[in-house]
């Protein structure tokens, strides 16, 4: 069985992960990163195929005669086009629930490095304390998360892991997800996105990208939140419209940001959330933990052995 994986950079960046076990299930290459114009020529061959970023169209697929699955190495799999792939006969598979626990840390270093502005008085503190005439001193005022409200928007097994975090510092969880009807959490207020919007300190998206809510932080929604509201971003950068959220940070309509997705990835020079007021952008790290890459490895390998067995499991197609 030939398997290529066209991004294997990513996962093992730092070489702190033991990819070699793939290479126990069939005859396998691995590409650090592969364009779009070189996936036919590199998977020409393949019958299994596995994609972090690397997007399979329509016309990509077309190009492929051998190919009869697709494992995407991450849980979100709008990379694919899932329907061209089911016409063609071909299984793609995600793996879950592998970083819940990593995104839902960095969620909350994002909103305590607003609150507690750790890094900024951090910096240059061998020179500043020192000459301090007092003995303590801080920029801005450092604020506790305890009876705040924290709203979530999407809250599947990722947004449920931030709830639990929440409510740990005693913060007030409004959520929201497609069904209000189902999947209560003691502790958590079920409610309309309005809601969430008009009444949280904080507001954390943790819901997919869809053709329905691309966008949906936008001017009006934004217009719907607190002055002092602190927006996190650690799903997909889609869901924001860049130019409105900058324009709101620069006029302080809102107070700030933290970001670890946006729209296009490495971003453009010009994205005008770079420069910004009050908005901190980690690059896409949120998903990275250690731990969380090696449940990655660990879930793609047990993907493929399923598929070989002919009982495929985490089956998106």
């Amino acid at each position: 069985m030939k398997i290529v994986y066209l991004d294997a950079y990513t996962i093992n960046a730092l070489g702190d992960l033991d990819l070699s076990i793939l290479y126990t299930l069939g005859d396998v290459t691995l590409y650090d990163r592969t364009s779009k114009e070189q996936i036919v020529e590199r998977a020409k061959d393949a019958e299994v195929i596995l994609t972090n970023k690397c997007q399979l169209n329509r016309e990509i697929i077309s190009q492929l005669p051998n190919l009869k699955y697709i494992g995407v190495t991450a849980t979100g799999y709008n990379i694919i086009d899932v329907a061209a792939a089911k016409e063609h006969g071909i299984i793609v598979t995600n793996v879950k629930g592998y970083s819940s626990a990593s995104v839902a840390q960095l969620t909350f270093s994002l909103m305590l490095s607003f609150t507690n502005r750790v890094a900024k008085h951090a910096e240059n503190i061998d020179k500043t304390w020192p000459s301090s005439a007092d003995w303590c001193f801080y920029f801005n005022p450092l604020v506790e998360l305890e009876g705040k409200t924290l709203g979530i928007i999407g809250f599947g097994d990722i947004g449920k892991k931030v709830a639990n975090i929440g409510l740990g510092f005693g913060m007030k969880i409004l959520a929201n997800k497609r069904d209000l009807n189902s999947g209560d959490m003691e502790g958590v207020e079920l409610c309309e996105v309005e809601k969430v919007l008009k009444e949280s300190d904080f507001v954390s998206l943790h819901c997919p990208l869809t053709a329905d809510n691309q966008g949906f932080i936008n001017k009006d929604s934004l217009a719907q939140m607190k002055s002092s509201v602190i927006l996190i971003n650690t799903s997909r950068g889609g869901l924001i419209n860049e130019a409105d959220l900058a324009e709101a940070l620069n006029v302080s309509r809102i107070a700030g940001a933290g970001l670890d997705v946006l729209s296009s990835e490495p971003p453009a020079n010009d994205n005008p959330l770079l420069t910004a007021q009050n908005c901190i952008i980690t690059p896409h790290i949120a998903w990275a933990g250690v731990e969380a890459r090696k449940l990655l490895l660990k879930g793609t390998i047990e993907n493929i052995k399923a598929y070989q067995k002919g009982t495929p499991i985490n089956v998106v197609s």
